[in-house]
């Protein structure tokens, strides 16, 4: 059953006087539990794919649909409201709060959501185990390895029990070694969990971890493998 897709999705950019197609119809599908890696040089259009399937922005025409709503045709509380409840994100930088613990980190889409506190202390716990830290929920970023503040955030796109996950160069501020670890770890949680992961990344390597590699070029997916 497919989770996502999108039909001629274009999308331009008014940059003074000059107008910029980022996407040039796009059409593809996206399955459940399907783990995808979106390719491309710079300005080939998968930053901008990802952003519109996150709800971050708007297609300029075409179709989007995530499960049965079509989410490209949505206001932007809407669009919020899909972020929160249905997608998680896992970022190149981490985008931690530095002076608070890994617990209280995972939690805060849990408080977004209005989760009482018990229930978010029990979910962020279980979600830091799921990615191995299970005694590091006390530390502060700045008290973690890079590769430790990259689970944390993988625990905390998870804690809401999204339908998508979606990574944007999630191992680029990291060594092989730790990008190796965390390619495994999400490799695993899409197996255990069943939870679709898209991740964007301009490393040949990391995207032949995932099931999946689309390759996109001047606005258009040019390889689907």
């Amino acid at each position: 059953m497919s989770l996502i897709r999108v039909k001629d999705l274009r999308k331009k950019y008014q940059m003074g006087e000059v107008t910029v197609t980022a996407l040039r119809g796009v059409t593809l599908s996206i399955g459940e539990g399907e783990y995808v890696a979106i390719t491309g040089a710079s300005g080939s259009g998968k930053t901008t794919f990802m952003n519109i399937l996150g709800c971050l922005d708007q297609p300029t025409g075409g179709e989007y649909w995530l499960g049965d709503s079509e989410v490209g045709k949505l206001d932007r509380d809407q669009r919020a409201m899909i972020r929160r409840h249905k997608i998680g994100f896992v970022f190149q930088g981490f985008n931690l709060l530095p002076r608070t613990s890994a617990l209280e980190n995972v939690e805060m889409p849990l408080m977004y959501k209005g989760v009482p506190r018990a229930d978010r202390h029990r979910r962020a716990r279980e979600a830091l185990a799921s990615v191995g830290l299970a005694q590091r929920e006390d530390h502060q970023p700045t008290q973690l390895s890079g590769g430790q503040q990259q689970r944390v955030a993988i625990a905390r796109a998870l804690v809401t029990n999204p339908s998508l996950v979606l990574a944007d160069e999630p191992t680029g501020n990291l060594d092989s070694h730790t990008s190796a670890e965390i390619m495994d770890l999400l490799g695993q949680l899409n197996r255990e969990r069943r939870v679709t992961i898209l991740l964007v990344t301009h490393e040949h390597d990391i995207a032949a971890c995932a099931k999946r590699q689309i390759h996109f070029k001047d606005g258009q997916v040019v390889e689907d493998k």
